[in-house]
């Protein structure tokens, strides 16, 4: 019998991040994004290599530790049948609504609240009542309610304008220091003003470093940014 080696989803990718930064992985669909995000919460065991949280390897932690302190809001965004505020206090029942009305503030959701008639505004299974982007706002929102101390954005505003996308981002940048975040994203735009910047290719990282440096230093990440930014300009 033949023996095969197995491929590796994402190879010689590091990085680290200080409490309270930025970090943004960019990379074209399929590249390994997402697998470092799920790494990181500890859904996937790395066959090498470590990922250490306040220096502490992620396998010392017991899952449900590790999750507590992380709020992650996925692409295909989840929303459950029941009233705005419920879904909200999901993985936080004690979140009063002024916590919910923070967190959608800075989401960007409250026009999404409004049209809905309010908190007890009601969401069908799985948000059917809601469009992609609404799902998201509500999502994300749903994510800070958590009062996390690690936030992962897996392309979680793909479906957002650009405009809205600006806002989210600007008004993130105003979270309490002590929250880290990760933006997984597609989107030169979505991650350009974080404080580090990873590039991923093909499963492995080819540019660590700020939008400036990349730019100068990274040919797949200035091809990335001047693409998009190209569409955008010609609409």
């Amino acid at each position: 019998a033949f023996k095969t080696k197995p491929l590796k989803a994402v190879d010689d990718v590091s990085f680290y991040i200080n409490k309270g930064e930025t970090l943004g992985l960019v990379g074209e669909s399929g590249c390994g994004k997402t697998t470092v995000g799920r790494t990181l919460l500890h859904l996937y065991k790395p066959t090498a290599g470590e990922v250490l949280v306040d220096g502490v390897r992620a396998e010392e932690y017991s899952p449900a530790t590790l999750r507590s302190r992380i709020g992650i809001v996925p692409q295909n965004a989840a929303l459950f049948k029941g009233t705005i505020r419920e879904n909200m206090k999901w993985g936080n029942e004690s979140a009063t609504d002024e916590e919910i009305t923070d967190a959608l503030r800075v989401a960007q959701a409250l026009g999404v609240v409004d049209e809905k008639g309010g908190l007890d505004g009601e969401i069908e299974q799985g948000g059917r009542n809601l469009s992609g982007g609404q799902r998201q706002r509500l999502t994300i929102a749903r994510a800070l309610t958590r009062h996390p101390e690690i936030l992962i954005l897996d392309d979680s505003s793909s479906a957002l304008d650009y405009a809205t996308d600006a806002a989210l981002r600007q008004a993130i940048r105003t979270l309490p220091e002590n929250i880290t975040t990760f933006i997984v994203s597609q989107r030169a735009s979505s991650i350009m003003h974080a404080d580090k910047i990873v590039v991923l290719d093909d499963g492995e990282s080819v540019g660590v470093g700020t939008h400036e440096e990349l730019l100068e230093s990274c040919s797949v990440y200035k091809e990335i940014y001047e693409t998009q930014f190209t569409e955008v300009a010609h609409g």
